[in-house]
């Protein structure tokens, strides 16, 4: 099915810059919205980043893609929206990738007590270093080994004045 057979599918009016988005999307896993209107007016010419959002949104709220938003980062945008999955993120690099969910099936975490809610989804983050930040810290630290710490001489007591 062509990208603009499934805006059309579900109700969505196809306009080049929804279709240049959605594309933007599907080639570039956890793209921000600015990256998205780079890639968008490569392709397409001039769009305003507040034309980016709305296409953004419209897509979300349809079910098109999805939009993800990690602590301290600017949300980020995926179109692997049916797979029950996860993120691994890095803290020192801010890199983001996919990891499936450990039961496959959703909610794939259930809270003790529900309080009635229905639970349909659980978002999990994983936090830590990817492997090219934990070997780049264990290079780092191989090369510039820490200073030794040099012993303080005892201070000397104050001298009387004459």
């Amino acid at each position: 099915m062509s990208t603009a057979d499934l805006l059309r599918q579900r109700g969505i009016q196809v306009t080049a810059q929804r279709l240049a988005v959605l594309r933007a999307v599907a080639g570039q896993s956890h793209i921000t919205a600015d990256g998205v209107a780079e890639i968008v007016r490569a392709e397409i010419g001039t769009i305003s980043l507040q034309s980016v959002y709305d296409a953004l949104g419209l897509l979300v709220t349809e079910g098109l893609i999805r939009r993800i938003q990690p602590a301290g980062s600017p949300a980020r945008f995926e179109d692997r929206v049916g797979g029950n999955h996860h993120h691994l993120i890095c803290r020192i690099c801010g890199r983001l990738v996919d990891v499936d969910c450990a039961v496959h099936a959703a909610p794939c975490l259930t809270p003790p007590d529900g309080l009635g809610y229905e639970i349909d989804e659980a978002e999990v983050a994983y936090w830590g270093r990817c492997p090219e930040c934990v070997a780049q810290a264990a290079t780092a630290s191989v090369a510039d080994p820490a200073p030794r710490r040099r012993e303080r001489k005892p201070a000397r007591p104050p001298q009387p004045r004459a």
